[in-house]
């Protein structure tokens, strides 16, 4: 126990010692490359190439966000206008098993279950076509952000690559 608390005291000062040592100073990177006004221009003219890729890419993102937007409320407003006219059929059936006869009851009550699965199979056919829809406009959406973030990418390697061929010179 005693060696293991001497080893962290030591541990402590000679950490405390490295501390306080002052750090090694590079050499100025000002020596390594010079601001020529040609440099100066092909840096000015490069990042105004990389802004305008990068608001154009956002653009683009805000476009695509904006469609997936639009393809959710419109497979919402199919999903719901589905479901109301599968509750208009069903309520049409309940209606006529209401006016049979006592008779024909038993004919009615089993064509109203027929016409309630086929209303509810509709609607959920409805509502999966809807939803396919929504994920094809999701997945052209991750295809176009990805396409304009590559787009952004190469201006951004054109403009670096032509800085340092200005700089080479």
């Amino acid at each position: 126990m005693n060696k293991l608390l001497a080893t962290l005291i030591a541990t402590l000062f000679a950490g405390a010692a490295f501390a306080q040592t002052p750090a090694a100073v590079p050499a100025p990177a000002a020596a390594v490359t010079a601001a020529t006004p040609a440099v100066v221009k092909a840096e000015a003219k490069a990042d105004k190439s990389v802004a305008a890729a990068v608001k154009s890419e956002a653009k683009v993102d805000a476009k695509a966000d904006a469609k997936v937007d639009k393809a959710e409320v419109k497979a919402a407003e199919k999903k719901s206008a589905a479901k109301t006219t599968a509750a208009e059929r069903k309520a049409k059936a309940q209606a006529q098993v209401g006016k049979a006869d006592a008779d024909d009851k038993i004919k009615a009550v089993a064509k109203a279950e027929k016409v309630e699965a086929k209303a509810d199979a509709k609607a959920d056919k409805a509502g999966v076509k809807a939803d396919a829809k929504t994920d094809t406009v999701k997945v052209q959406s991750v295809a176009d952000k990805a396409a304009a973030n590559i787009e952004t990418g190469a201006v951004k390697a054109d403009a670096k690559a032509d800085v340092k061929a200005v700089i080479g010179k």
